[in-house]
């Protein structure tokens, strides 16, 4: 939970009521305050998460901005939203059309909202840090345009052996390979990241 007080539901002013929100490093959304923080608790319905994370922003309101850099704006409701890495966490990889008539292509889906919420894949940007072995791709505008990936798909890029280390492994893999092709990896990510998220004075969030 959040160091700074806060009650759920408070109205600061007249007719506005603020939420606080958790996003986990699997992309699983939680009411902050939910003691058990696990996938049983989490939200659930895709609808939800769609509307939620598709109005998600960095928080420039001055309110709870040090812990809850993020915040979902729905009518007079602020949801505000601090999350262990970055808000956006894509979980699955899948080939969808974007459209009528559209061909199929790779996407990635991110926050448990299966096809609701997607992000195009784009191999070359793939980003690891070697420091602290996470994964991140491009991601939404709104939100910093980085997006993590989750353990459970970059642990299972990794047994499938899709990251070269042309440089050596204690160095940034070069290239990916995606559909029998290999992409060079542009590491542009790295100059959107904090010092934190590029293991520079890296700490412990509960």
């Amino acid at each position: 939970m959040a160091k700074e007080p806060y009650i759920q539901g408070q109205s600061p002013s007249p007719g506005i009521r603020e939420y606080f929100f958790y996003v986990d490093h699997h992309g699983m959304l939680f009411q902050d305050d939910s003691k058990m923080k696990h996938f049983t608790a989490a939200m659930k319905e895709k609808k939800l998460l769609y509307n939620f994370f598709k109005r998600l922003r960095f928080n420039d309101t001055g309110r709870y901005d040090t812990e809850f850099k993020y915040i979902s704006l729905c009518g007079r409701e602020r949801n505000f939203v601090r999350c262990l890495d970055r808000p956006i966490v894509f979980n699955s990889v899948q080939k969808m059309s974007l459209g009528k008539d559209k061909p199929e292509e790779w996407v990635l889906q991110h926050n448990h909202a299966g096809e609701l919420l997607v992000q195009k894949f784009d191999p070359s940007g793939i980003c690891m840090v070697s420091e602290t072995g996470r994964v991140y791709h491009p991601g939404p505008r709104l939100c910093g345009e980085i997006g993590l990936i989750s353990d459970r798909l970059s642990i299972l890029w990794t047994q499938e052996k899709r990251f070269i280390f042309r440089d050596g492994e204690e160095a940034p893999p070069t290239s990916f390979i995606w559909e029998e092709e290999e992409f060079k990896l542009e590491n542009k990510l790295l100059e959107l990241m904090t010092d934190e998220e590029r293991g520079l004075g890296m700490s412990e969030e509960n």
